[in-house]
């Protein structure tokens, strides 16, 4: 694996657009996606933002395993940007502890600043 630049992933906006990482059973993606997380601050890879939405906003709201990591990323300057739609759809509004609470617009906004977007 070849060494990390300064912050490879500077111009990318990463997609949540599950809750979690991947395709198994909960408990496996919850981990993977706190896992994921977790390896970008050990890198200090800071992407450009992270944006949530579908099952996604589960991710940033209370009870998910995530919102350490989620709160440092945002501590380092990552916008965290949740789609408000999705977030009323599960009425999570008021359960959400990081991160801004977004639109439609704002997270294709991001996606269109961004050089690389990579929807997990």
């Amino acid at each position: 694996m070849r060494p990390f630049l300064s912050n490879d992933f500077a111009h990318t906006a990463i997609v949540f657009s599950q809750y979690g990482l991947g395709h198994a059973d909960e408990a496996l993606r919850l981990k993977l996606a706190t896992n994921y997380l977790r390896t970008l601050l050990e890198l200090g890879q800071h992407p450009q933002a992270i944006l949530f939405y579908a099952d996604g906003v589960k991710l940033v709201a209370e009870g998910s395993p995530c919102l350490a990591e989620l709160a440092a990323l945002s501590n380092a300057g990552v916008p965290l940007i949740t789609c408000r739609t999705c977030l009323e759809h599960y009425r999570l509004t008021d359960t959400v502890r990081v991160g801004e609470i977004g639109n439609m617009p704002g997270i294709v906004e991001a996606q269109a600043r961004a050089q690389k977007v990579i929807t997990l």
